[in-house]
């Protein structure tokens, strides 16, 4: 199981893919249900699921939107946060996605590498009392990601949805002291692509449509996909203009060109400075690594920065590895070689 901010993998060893990838965040609605003495109770009920979450089946068969459903995320600065949810979510994919039974198969989880002694404990207890699974073993995906890259030894730089991570790893062991993080992550630029459109009054949703937050998330982050670009140095707008546009079209039928703007959002990964109501204390990606380095033992560093590998869904913005390369680079003593590698 590979649990992250906002989805939760599952799969096989030895496969080369994840079986089912399901989101971490679940619909969750109260029922009032009268009991035989006539006092009212509540029942929490949770729909797990991309399809889930959006409807719900009627006594009559039909589907419709569900309503005064609140969506929920289990996670919390990337670990679990409400386990009712974790163990719904869990019972979910043994009988939905995998169709499998939880004690036949000893299991594998990730976990973020500031997780606390008090959150694995729990997590043990939940899969060992409650799943009763055979052998459990829970590892760092930073160790994870750079034993996948054929490394031992790698600054591991997580730049996700909720955070922008540089954890650095020594021979298969994360030193903790030398993690830094970022707030600022996927999430943080879907808003800013949000506030763009807002302000330029581009809808995103047809009027004849229902507008689903979900839906409008999935099209932000399609957009950011499709046409944001990292550039290869600081950003500078006159530059900007200089470099092709990008076309995209909306499902209103709306599309048009752009430009200097793809640029400019995602510029706040490297240089949040710039950014308004973003403190001036929050460090870029750059920053973050040779912060990170400098926590940690002299000896060690040229391997770090001689194995830096990128991870996260931001890693996959056209330009993100370039441009940390070459702030490295600039950054960094001449004798020291940089590599950064995408996972």
């Amino acid at each position: 199981m590979l649990l992250i901010v906002k989805s939760l993998r599952v799969g096989y060893g030895g496969e080369d893919t994840p079986k089912a990838e399901i989101p971490t965040t679940l619909g969750v609605w109260e029922e009032s249900i009268e009991s035989a003495d006539g006092s009212q109770n509540v029942r929490k009920h949770y729909n797990i699921d991309v399809t889930a979450i959006q409807v719900r089946k009627k006594e009559n068969g039909w589907l419709k939107v569900m309503e005064h459903m609140e969506m929920v995320s289990l996670m919390k600065d990337g670990m679990i946060e409400d386990w009712d949810m974790f163990e719904r979510l869990t019972e979910y994919t043994y009988k939905q996605r995998l169709h499998a039974l939880a004690e036949h198969h000893p299991i594998l989880m990730t976990e973020c590498p500031w997780n606390t002694r008090l959150k694995r404990e729990k997590l043990l207890e939940l899969m060992f009392e409650k799943f009763n699974v055979p052998a459990m073993y829970i590892c760092k995906n930073a160790v994870l990601a750079a034993y996948a890259n054929g490394r031992s030894t790698a600054m591991v730089v997580d730049s996700g949805a909720t955070h922008t991570s540089a954890v650095p790893v020594h021979d298969g062991y994360v030193i903790t002291q030398g993690i830094v993080k970022s707030p600022l992550g996927g999430d943080f630029i879907t808003m800013q692509c949000r506030q763009f459109f807002e302000e330029k009054e581009i809808e995103l949703t047809p009027a004849c449509l229902v507008a689903s937050k979900g839906k409008n998330s999935e099209l932000l982050q399609d957009f950011q996909m499709n046409c944001l670009q990292v550039s290869d140095s600081p950003y500078d707008e006159d530059v900007a203009n200089t470099l092709p546009m990008k076309h995209y079209e909306f499902p209103t039928g709306y599309n048009d060109d752009f430009g200097s703007v793809r640029l400019m959002i995602p510029e706040a990964l490297f240089d949040p400075s710039n950014v308004k109501g973003v403190g001036a204390s929050i460090l870029g990606v750059g920053p973050l690594v040779t912060t990170s380095v400098g926590m940690c033992d002299m000896d060690i560093r040229p391997s770090l920065y001689g194995s830096v590998v990128v991870t996260g869904g931001n890693s996959c913005l056209q330009g993100f590895s370039e441009r940390l390369n070459r702030d490295l680079a600039s950054k960094t003593p001449p004798v020291m070689r940089c590599l950064v590698d995408i996972d």
